[in-house]
């Protein structure tokens, strides 16, 4: 199997056909899309979701707390603990260890999110820290906004750009890479700049405020992931709009330069929301401070993309290409 997470069709054989759901009180059960289970505890609605971090090094504690309370966030609710499990190899000095830890708990208290447990263990079985977080956040049911909730002409949009995560880790952990490659080390110091836009709470807040009711986090496989991930959840499909696409000038050089396309970078940070056309989520957000852009909008059927102006049926990548980088320039290791 490839490196990174399961594709749709392999995880529903190999994880989510062996999952049985059979209580009322889980709302929104493990599926295709869904980052985060939706559990009904009576006056209000928790969500839990896990993350793993495993493509970065520098920050990993950082990327690691945010990524697990975007996924609540993407759910409707706010984020107010995480369990942190910790696997580090023996090679690992205490410093360092308390240094990652740290790194976590700061993280999490300036979203206002407590660490509540976990488990921590050392093994030679990794080679370098791996980072698991189970979030918890809380919705009021009114407020619940699943993937599944998106409709057949819905227009898509995502907060902020593309390859916002997937670019912070390359010049994070690959600067000098980057640089003999030819990217400018302007290019690099603007998106290690992006360190300060990995949350998507603000965004989600907004929209959930204003009747956006089908909202994902942009992880892995980047805004095409995203895209196909929303509309499987909701038995759809989609058309994704190449032409209206505009990332940031330097994840444009970054992308270029690696031979990488900036939509299917793992993009944390963005917010991919779902929202009729009579909404106008773009008047919505135009005084807010946070850019959104149109990406696409939902299908009752077909997968699709329009570039240059051309339409043609559209198939996933494989896996998300920062895995196509680390795998190019270091193999299986």
């Amino acid at each position: 199997m490839e490196i990174g997470k399961l594709a749709g069709r392999e995880l529903k054989q190999v994880i989510l056909n062996k999952i049985d759901h059979f209580r009322s009180d889980i709302l929104v059960p493990a599926g295709i899309g869904e980052d985060s289970a939706v559990v009904d505890i009576g006056d209000s609605l928790l969500v839990v979701s896990s993350d793993p971090i495993t493509g970065a090094t520098n920050k990993a504690g950082f990327l690691a707390v945010n990524v697990s309370c975007n996924d609540i966030a993407a759910a409707g609710a706010e984020p107010f603990g995480i369990q942190v499990i910790l696997m580090l190899p023996p090679e690992l000095g205490t410093t360092e260890s308390e240094n990652l830890m740290q790194e976590i708990v700061d993280s999490a208290k300036k979203l206002g999110v407590e660490v509540l447990g976990g488990h921590t263990e050392i093994t030679d079985l990794v080679k370098q820290p791996i980072i698991t977080i189970t979030a918890l956040g809380r919705a009021a049911k009114g407020e619940l906004a699943a993937t599944s909730a998106a409709r057949s002409g819905d227009i898509l949009y995502i907060s902020k750009g593309m390859g916002i995560e997937g670019s912070y880790i390359l010049a994070n952990d690959y600067p000098n890479l980057l640089l003999k490659n030819g990217v400018s080390q302007a290019a690099i110091d603007s998106v290690l700049n992006f360190i300060n836009q990995l949350s998507v709470l603000p965004e989600s807040r907004l929209a959930r405020q204003n009747g956006v009711k089908a909202m994902h986090d942009v992880t892995e496989g980047g805004v095409y992931g995203a895209i196909a991930e929303m509309a499987s959840a909701a038995n759809l499909g989609f058309l994704i709009e190449k032409d209206n696409f505009v990332p940031h000038d330097s994840v444009v050089e970054i992308c270029t330069k690696l031979d990488l396309d900036p939509a299917g970078l793992i993009s944390s940070g963005s917010l991919l929301m779902a929202a009729p056309p009579e909404l106008d989520l773009e008047a919505v957000f135009a005084n807010s401070g946070i850019d959104i852009f149109r990406v696409g909008k939902l299908l009752s059927a077909g997968n699709f993309i329009v570039e240059n102006g051309q339409q043609e049926s559209f198939e996933l990548p494989e896996q998300d290409e920062l895995w196509n980088f680390i795998e190019k320039n270091y193999g299986n290791s």
